[in-house]
């Protein structure tokens, strides 16, 4: 039971792996990476992002059941102030830092909210729990690896701590689909 626990686990552990990584090598960089090629990376995941979203599109069986999740996701979120918690959380984390002008919690809550809402997020964990295939969520690691790179030269070190709670919704999202 534990070992399938660990393997349903594997991407979203990738995926956190890959943003405190990004987030590490940016904090290192910091201002030696230049903000054009900050705005390249961003745009080039983007249309990333772009070309993933529509060959997910396009291969749907039934867009119904997708439109119906978005809507009752979005709801469920507002609903529980999952929002409003992540603020509270960065905010808390903010107050624990040594420099507290140095934006941790915004940095926190708009990193979290980048990896944790969208598609591959949810679907990449339903893969690994139902089928023990990680492909997205590896393919998302990649992409949230370099973006922390980007963020974190720019916003600071709370994009780092954003690794906690995507790793704990996508891996609660991956041990219930498994269960």
């Amino acid at each position: 039971m534990v070992g399938t626990w660990l393997s349903a686990l594997q991407g979203s552990f990738v995926n956190a792996l890959a943003i405190v990584a990004g987030g590490l090598i940016g904090l290192f960089l910091g201002n030696k990476i230049p903000d054009r090629i900050k705005t390249l990376v961003l745009q080039g995941i983007a249309l990333a992002v772009l070309v993933i979203g529509m060959q997910m599109a396009l291969a749907l069986q039934n867009p119904v059941i997708v439109i119906f999740s978005l809507l009752l996701g979005g709801i469920t979120g507002e609903m529980l102030g999952i929002e409003e918690w992540l603020h509270k959380a960065g905010a808390w984390l903010e107050s624990r830092a040594a420099r507290s002008e140095s934006g941790l919690a915004r940095a926190f809550v708009l990193a979290t909210l980048v990896y944790a809402i969208g598609a591959m997020a949810v679907t990449g964990a339903l893969e690994s729990g139902l089928l023990g295939q990680h492909q997205t969520l590896y393919v998302k690691s990649i992409l949230d690896g370099f973006t922390s790179i980007a963020f974190a030269a720019t916003m600071g070190a709370g994009v780092c701590f954003s690794a906690l709670p995507v790793f704990l919704y996508q891996g609660i999202i991956a041990l219930a689909a498994g269960t």
